[in-house]
């Protein structure tokens, strides 16, 4: 499919939209991650059927999109106002009033479950790609997302790494240090670098385009009396997708009208899992971060038993949900498995496989 980038303005700010397809083709919504942007989906796009009207914005403070600040006692809802904002455009959708397919990855699986929330009406299906969890990120013991700690000490914006931040600020595209984005890239968006393939400077392009500051990513943090001595604070991306901030569940299991959901995971993913990389609960209890208080105090977050206990419950409560999990996949599923994922992708629409 042929790409275009649009520049639109909607909820008061300047937004940058990935389109593909003809405007009166089945609306698909595509809803990227963190430090990522809409270019992350491109090596998805070009396998979609020419049926499909694709629109793939750029959330604010990543790719082209304006640097709007993110208010994180909001949770995730500025990006979900943004991304509602254009569901009502006639450049992007056609005439009609669009009900599309969502599909969100990592952060943007927590985005597209707020806009179900939020919007019921406007969402067809929804296909959540190692989503975080209905619980946030962080912070939370059992599968009922019990806190750890009043205050949600570890999770926010005050767990980034500074040298990954600092270089992501720099646009460092070198791949020698750990914490280069380069080396990020591919030791934990993927499971095997050679996944990238001839995409790899794109993706790359895509991660460098992340805003830092403390209005976007990763955002302010406050001292904590409890381990590891930092906790949420009120401004940027990392809070607003910590517990304190972003809580769902009972909210998506109540939704009246409940479209079909899928979730589609790798079994190898580091960003989130029931052993994720960066939870500083699971890294305190490899003794990667000191001082780790121990397994009955502070347990890693199941974040994998979370998500799978919220849409049992959202199935219980009348809606369905199918869960793919793909061997030796990590976090990103549409790059490192793009067959399957596009074949989950279709099966939600009425547009058949190629």
């Amino acid at each position: 499919m042929e790409i275009e980038q649009r520049t639109v303005t909607a909820n008061g700010i300047t937004q940058a939209v990935r389109v593909a397809g003809p405007p009166d083709g089945t609306p698909l919504l595509l809803i990227h991650g963190n430090c990522s942007s809409s270019l992350f989906w491109e090596p998805l796009i070009r396998r979609l059927p020419p049926t499909l009207r694709v629109v793939a914005p750029d959330l604010r403070g990543y790719g082209d999109t304006g640097t709007a600040p993110v208010n994180a006692t909001r949770g995730l809802r500025d990006f979900v106002d943004d991304v509602a904002a254009l569901l009502d455009d006639p450049a992007l959708f056609g005439a009609r009033a669009a009900r599309p397919v969502v599909v969100g990855h990592s952060l943007g699986g927590g985005v597209a479950m707020r806009l179900l929330v939020d919007h019921p009406e406007r969402v067809r299906a929804l296909l959540l790609a190692a989503p975080v969890s209905p619980y946030g990120f962080g912070g939370t013991r059992d599968l009922a997302g019990t806190p750890t700690t009043p205050d949600f000490a570890g999770t926010g914006a005050g767990t980034a790494n500074p040298d990954f931040v600092a270089r992501l600020a720099a646009g460092d595209r070198s791949g020698e240090a750990q914490a280069s984005p380069r080396a990020v890239l591919r030791a934990t968006y993927v499971a095997d670098p050679g996944a990238l393939g001839t995409d790899e400077e794109l993706l790359l392009d895509s991660l460098l385009s992340t805003k830092t500051g403390d209005d976007n990513y990763p955002g302010t943090s406050v001292p904590s009396e409890n381990w590891p001595g930092v906790a949420p604070g009120e401004r940027g991306v990392l809070n607003a997708l910590a517990p304190t901030w972003f809580r769902l569940a009972d909210e998506l299991v109540a939704v009246a009208d409940k479209p079909p959901v899928t979730w589609v995971r790798g079994d190898a993913d580091v960003i989130v899992s029931d052993t994720s990389l960066f939870d500083l609960a699971y890294l305190g209890s490899l003794g990667v971060v000191p001082g780790w208080p121990g397994k009955e105090d502070c347990p890693p977050q199941p974040m994998v038993g979370q998500t799978r206990a919220v849409l049992e419950r959202y199935a219980a409560a009348g809606g369905a949900y199918h869960e793919v999990v793909l061997p030796g996949c990590g976090h990103s599923p549409h790059l490192e498995r793009p067959a399957e994922f596009v074949a989950e992708l279709l099966a939600l629409t009425d547009v058949p496989a190629a």
